[in-house]
């Protein structure tokens, strides 16, 4: 299992994080580890609202399909699912003045049969590479809207 929180400030509109987070589409511009990442359900985003996601971490290329499982102005919670992983990303988003946001940002992922076993390497990957790298790269995405 990896667990890992980060909170961190971006010099953006609470309201701007907002609207860019709740689209997970734009995941490729701050998740280190997303190739791609497209919606699959049809309509405006809302509950429900699905991406079929491709990423890679540590040579390794997964496919997943996430929903937008909370809605809030300030809080969005990501589920994602298949066969070998099942992954949960919620922001919580909180302003600090007009130009300012505090993103809180915790990553949980459990996985399942074989890849279970390689838990512990991946929790000390994702600890020291990828959460680092997922603060760096979603402040300049946010900061750069």
């Amino acid at each position: 299992m990896v667990d890992v929180t980060r909170k961190f400030t971006a010099e953006v509109p609470i309201e701007k994080a907002a609207e860019f987070l709740r689209d997970f589409a734009n995941a490729p511009s701050w998740d280190p580890g997303t190739q791609t990442c497209r919606q699959i359900s049809d309509g405006p985003i809302a509950m429900g609202t699905q991406w079929h996601n491709v990423s890679t971490l540590f040579g390794i290329t997964t496919e997943l399909t996430y929903t937008l499982v909370a809605d809030e102005p300030t809080h969005v919670v990501f589920e994602g699912k298949n066969k070998t992983a099942s992954s949960v990303d919620d922001i919580t988003l909180t302003s600090l003045g007009p130009n300012s946001t505090e993103i809180d940002y915790h990553a949980h992922v459990e996985f399942n049969g074989a890849a279970k076993i390689a838990s512990p390497l991946l929790k000390a990957g994702f600890e020291t590479k990828v959460a680092p790298e997922t603060v760096k790269k979603m402040t300049e995405a946010l900061e750069g809207l």
